[in-house]
Order: C-alpha cells, then structure tokens, then sequence
C-alpha cells in the first residue's frame, strides 16, 4: 500500500511540518559527547556518514542545547551507535537537567580525553573540523579518528517520537 499525496491541500513549510515528516522517518540513536571541565553529551538522531576518504562524519545540535557551549568549543567529540538495549542510556542523555555521567552510566576516558560510553554498539572519537551555522542549528563536521565498531546487539531506532527496537 502506497500513501497518495494530496497535493491540494499543502501546507506551508514550518516547524510543525517538518516534526510531522521527521516523525514518519526511523533514525538511527546516537549520543554526542566532549568534555570541558565536566563531561556533556546528548542524544542525537541527526548523525550522518559525510566521507570514506578521509572518514568524516556530521551531526547537528541546537545552539539552545546544553551541551553547545561544551560542543562549539570543543576539539574533540565522541560519537556512540546505541543499541535497542540502550532505551534509557537514549533517555537520560536527551533529558534536560540529567545527571548524564552518573549512575547507572558506564563510561570512561577514551582518546584525546573524549568520555566514551561502555556497551554501545559502535563508538567513534573525532576531530571536529567545522561548524556550519543552518538556522537555530549547528552542522558539525567530524574527522574520525579511532573507534571500535565491534559491539554486540542491535541498533536503537527513533520512530514517531519514541525510541523503537528493529522487527524481523
């Protein structure tokens, strides 16, 4: 079954259009972290491969967030594929006012001082090369640097607002 646009009745760009549309597409679950004094991270499910050569990555983060101050100083960031174990790792890093580090999360110091998150699926420690300003956003550009990709289970997926595990 196919969904038929009902090009009659449009409506007009804004940011309730574009939650709606964002809503019907599954994103993969992330969490964005760097460290300053104290650690900061979020939860993010804008995290895009940009390059193979050199390996680049990009994710985008609100200039309101928390974590942008930490974020737009930074050198250096981490990057953590979730797995669908890791619904409340996904939550407590996207809850404002969260003690993101503390108990129950596991995590240690990892390259260039970056905190990395235990049990994920994959990880990646980056070099952040750019921040391309895109309205009340930020694009930042990552050059990877190390990581390990051998994480066991399957990945967390963001769907109509809520996180979801993959179906067979």
């Amino acid at each position: 079954m196919t969904a038929t646009p009902d090009l009659s009745a449009p409506r007009l760009a804004g940011p309730d259009l574009l939650r709606s549309v964002f809503r019907r597409h599954a994103a993969g679950v992330a969490v964005i972290t760097a460290r300053d004094a104290d650690p900061v991270g979020f939860t993010a499910t804008s995290l895009t491969s940009v390059s193979a050569e050199p390996p680049m990555i990009s994710f985008g983060i609100g200039t309101g967030a928390s974590s942008w101050p930490v974020i737009s100083r930074a050198e250096h960031v981490g990057v953590h594929i979730l797995g669908e174990h890791q619904h409340e790792l996904a939550t407590t890093f996207a809850r404002s006012g969260a003690d993101r580090f503390g108990a129950p999360t596991r995590w240690s110091k990892g390259p260039h001082g970056v905190p990395v998150l235990d049990g994920v699926l994959a990880w990646l420690v980056c070099r952040i090369v750019a921040r391309v300003p895109a309205g009340d956003h930020r694009v930042v550009l990552a050059e990877v640097l190390a990581g390990d990709s051998e994480g066991a289970g399957r990945p967390l997926l963001y769907h109509q607002g809520r996180f979801n595990a993959l179906r067979d």
